[in-house]
């Protein structure tokens, strides 16, 4: 879980900074989570590989900042993937998160794209060691 959150990311925005470096500007994107936030009761490993990126996504900007290279983190809430189908086919389970959730449902794949476009593109230029949550508004309950 760490190798695999927390190295690969570390690993390959070191790779990429390489090249952004010399150019002068560069976006990095981490795929952060809501559990860069919370504890992990179920998944101790992942909340911490996930709380470890975002640390790393701040300690990042602030070395590459001066080199005009963002570094900012997407921290999805609950989606409707494979990897949830489980929980979404678990009337009890289901029901627990979607009362967390104001929008009242989970997001699709595609409810990530306006963020991802927004922080790979010049209009997020000053915007830099961020974690933009897109999770339909579970963390204000």
């Amino acid at each position: 879980m760490i190798a695999l959150n927390l190295t690969a990311c570390f690993e390959l925005s070191h790779e990429a900074a390489k090249y952004m470096i010399p150019q002068n500007s560069g976006k990095i994107i981490n795929t952060c989570s809501l559990f860069s936030y919370l504890g992990g009761q179920w998944s101790p490993a992942y909340a911490a590989s996930k709380h470890g990126l975002a640390g790393f996504t701040k300690a990042y900007c602030d070395e590459l900042a001066q080199f005009n290279i963002q570094v900012n983190g997407v921290a999805p809430g609950y989606f409707a993937t494979e990897l949830t189908t489980a929980t979404r086919s678990n009337d009890v389970a289901n029901q627990r998160i979607l009362d967390h959730i104001p929008a009242n449902r989970w997001g699709n794949i595609l409810d990530l794209m306006g963020t991802v476009v927004f922080l790979a593109s010049d209009a997020s230029n000053y915007v830099n060691g961020t974690l933009v949550n897109v999770d339909g508004g579970y963390l204000v309950r």
